[in-house]
């Protein structure tokens, strides 16, 4: 399966040297670029990628608000963003999951981890290590998520999936899961896909945010 990408930064060389990148997964292709963040949501929505790679600071529209609408973009519902910035911080990552992103990297990224990324966020999970997803969720639990409304989310749910949505949520891979719960990976993925769709969330990061805060797993302190 092929994966399109979209990339998203204002500065051309950053783009060129990403699309270097990338170009040396055949899996990946690079499907177009956008300089700034209207521009971004405009390619997008012609070109309808599978993920976006998306800067942070850009020209007008920033990276954290172009995120937003695209997620949001009812003619967008498989498009995935990954924030790429070089600023590392709290606010940064708070505000690039808030605003819907499915994963959150800097630009000091090697090259694998950078293509590994786009593989992982196009196959629907997390790009979050379960050190972040605990300092996140910490501060994020609490705020509204874009979920489709739904009294008592979590009776939807099987045993086993509640099971795996616990685990999920308390940052574990779906290697981990499975080997916690002795099944085998694609059970997992399984489990987890079908908690996702029966909470109406968009991701593997809401599933985690829906649980910390219907109050499946306790929130980190």
């Amino acid at each position: 399966m092929t994966i399109s990408v979209l990339l998203a930064d204002d500065q051309h060389l950053v783009r060129a040297g990403f699309r270097s990148l990338l170009k040396r997964d055949k899996q990946i292709v690079v499907a177009g670029e956008a300089a700034t963040g209207d521009e971004a949501v405009r390619t997008a929505r012609t070109l309808r990628p599978d993920v976006v790679l998306m800067d942070i600071r850009m020209p007008g529209l920033d990276g954290i608000e172009a995120t937003r609408r695209i997620v949001l973009d009812p003619a967008l519902p498989h498009c995935r963003v990954v924030i790429l910035t070089t600023f590392e911080t709290d606010e940064y990552v708070f505000a690039a999951l808030a605003a819907g992103a499915s994963g959150f990297l800097t630009k000091e990224v090697e090259p694998e981890g950078l293509r590994h990324a786009v593989r992982v966020v196009a196959a629907g999970e997390a790009l979050l290590s379960p050190s972040v997803t605990r300092r996140v969720v910490s501060r994020f639990a609490h705020r509204p998520v874009p979920v489709s409304p739904a009294p008592d989310r979590l009776t939807q749910l099987t045993a086993r999936e509640l099971e795996v949505v616990r685990l999920v949520a308390e940052g574990l891979s779906n290697d981990e899961v499975a080997r916690e719960l002795v099944i085998s990976p694609l059970t997992a993925k399984t489990h987890i896909t079908r908690a996702i769709g029966k909470l109406g969330v968009r991701d593997r990061v809401q599933l985690v945010i829906l649980a910390y805060r219907e109050g499946l797993v306790g929130r980190p302190g």
